[in-house]
């Protein structure tokens, strides 16, 4: 058993290593005159903790032709009133009030629908309010989305992690696109099925956005990233996910209880809602990911070598992912902790969906 766990494992390491190299970074570019405008737009509800950082970061991009505009999505802070006074008559920007919900619309979705209504843009880059951008950021995504002729281009940023939830399971998602995702086929075919895309860093050709009828045609979606890039794939344009993580950072969750309330919100959704697939991932992960941790466990104690070799392998692959993201490598060791809180969260979330309990973000309820 041991064996086969060391050989399985060690497959697992190469495929990561291979999978990665069909995963683009943006490198540093020279663009030409006449370049089209971008419009950078970001919903911000409840916010005022991101709001002096986030318009310090928009107005130090060194792309020259470039409109922002920032949606206050109905915030009961001072999310608002920070805006104005930290914008300070910079004529790039432009500050929208968000209309009530409607019906059919999740919250963020519905703000981004706004957004684009207002945006003059050939292209749109969707970012969230607690992204932080490089001054070249823009000029190397634009180069990126055009050298590879793609539609949309989107990445999963570097995560700042200051909880504890946060530390063991925010950059699992870099884990699992790198594991999971066969890259080469997301980056390079239209299939739908080999989709992945993160929220918080989309830049769409403006084109390509409204012939599939942007973000109303995910009205309904609380993981509107991959569904809207998987509608992209479905007619027939080119989605390319790239490594951003030199150039673009983002803090997703402050407390723990946020960690909790994000991830179990998004977790089974973002998983079909297949109890199947919730079945088949704990199976695998409490294998291959959760019994070489109590192996390790046990080798220590009892001396046995061989048994502390699993759990190495894994570590090892973790931090392959790591350090191509820019997470700290440290993180890595506490594989054993991210995959049980992942197990955990994903039965949590579906045990909810089948009780019909309605997921909470930002005071308010989905189901």
């Amino acid at each position: 058993m041991i064996l086969f766990m060391i050989i399985m494992l060690s497959l697992f390491l190469l495929w990561t290593v291979l999978n990665k190299m069909f995963i683009p970074s943006m490198q540093q570019v020279e663009l030409k005159e006449n370049l089209p405008l971008i419009s950078v737009l970001v919903p911000l509800r409840n916010e005022e903790r991101n709001v002096k950082q986030l318009i310090a970061h928009l107005k130090s991009l060194t792309y020259p032709t470039l409109e922002f505009i920032l949606l206050d999505d109905q915030s009961t802070d001072r999310t608002l009133s920070l805006l104005y006074s930290n914008i300070k008559g910079d004529k790039r920007f432009q500050i929208l009030k968000g209309n009530s919900l409607p019906n059919g619309w999740i919250g963020k979705v519905y703000a981004c629908h706004q957004l684009q209504q207002v945006a003059k843009g050939d292209y749109l880059l969707f970012i969230d309010a607690d992204v932080r951008l490089k001054p070249k950021t823009i000029d190397k995504a634009l180069h990126l989305l055009m050298k590879y002729d793609a539609k949309l281009l989107t990445g999963f940023p570097a995560f700042e992690v200051p909880s504890f939830l946060s530390k063991i399971l925010v950059p699992m998602q870099h884990f699992v696109v790198f594991f999971h995702l066969p890259i080469r086929l997301a980056n390079y075919t239209t299939l739908p099925s080999t989709t992945a895309a993160h929220g918080a860093f989309m830049l769409f050709e403006r084109k390509a956005y409204d012939k599939i009828g942007g973000h109303q045609s995910v009205s309904t979606s609380l993981v509107e990233d991959v569904h809207i890039a998987r509608n992209m794939k479905k007619h027939g344009f080119r989605v390319l996910l790239a490594n951003i993580t030199d150039d673009v950072s983002c803090r997703m969750y402050e407390t723990n209880r946020e960690v909790w309330e994000g991830f179990l919100k998004n977790i089974y959704i973002g998983l079909g809602r297949s109890y199947l697939l919730v079945f088949s991932l704990t199976v695998f992960y409490s294998f291959f990911y959760l019994m070489p941790f109590i192996w390790f466990c046990y080798g220590l104690f009892s001396f046995q070598l061989i048994y502390i070799i699993p759990y190495f392998i894994i570590c090892a692959q973790r931090i392959i992912v790591d350090w191509s993201t820019n997470q700290r490598l440290s993180l890595s060791l506490l594989m054993g902790l991210s995959v049980l809180s992942f197990i955990v969260l994903m039965n949590v979330s579906m045990v909810k969906a089948m009780l019909k309990k309605e997921y909470q973000w930002k005071g308010r309820f989905y189901s």
